[in-house]
């Protein structure tokens, strides 16, 4: 929940363009698919590969339910490739193959399982930043998956409060 009116303004032009009533294709907090939110995701694993270049602090975390999307995973093997440390929490099923020698060394792969099935989402970059708790945090609805990301309307929000932010790493 937030009372940001840069995040709020954007929420209503959801609304408006789930009605036909706003063709907006600009969203600079939010990731919204099909618009920006795979642009935007790309981007921000290219900026993890070039922080893993330069030396500054990198990683990804990402928790979700499927993980299939092509584009996604190629540019997570090559981030891999590159150095970055890549932890994916995958309820379902996932395609990527995680540990390959010389594909994706660097990238763990791990599963829950439970009664109940599992909804969050939680995206991290680290960012370049020095704190863990500085990257940059997104919760939402979008799985990595070609439908999630170009078939559905899904929105994923960025987390800026540090309480918050500490309390996801948890």
């Amino acid at each position: 929940f937030t009372a940001r009116p840069d995040i709020t303004h954007e929420v209503v032009e959801i609304f408006h363009y789930l009605t036909g009533r706003s063709l907006k294709s600009d969203y600079n907090s939010l990731l919204v698919a099909p618009i920006n939110m795979k642009t935007r995701f790309l981007e921000m694993i290219r900026q993890e590969i070039e922080h893993a270049k330069a030396g500054r602090p990198c990683g990804i975390i990402a928790k979700c339910n499927s993980l299939e999307e092509k584009s996604i995973m190629e540019a997570l093997y090559e981030a891999s490739q590159a150095g970055v440390p890549i932890q994916l929490i995958v309820r379902g099923f996932c395609c990527l193959r995680p540990g390959v020698p010389g594909l994706s060394e660097k990238i763990s792969v791990i599963s829950i399982l439970g009664p109940f099935l599992e909804h969050s989402r939680v995206f991290y970059f680290r960012s370049g930043q020095p704190n863990e708790i500085d990257g940059r945090f997104f919760l939402g609805s979008a799985d990595w998956m070609s439908r999630n990301l170009l078939g559905r309307v899904e929105v994923v929000a960025p987390v800026e409060d540090k309480s918050a932010r500490e309390k996801i790493w948890e």
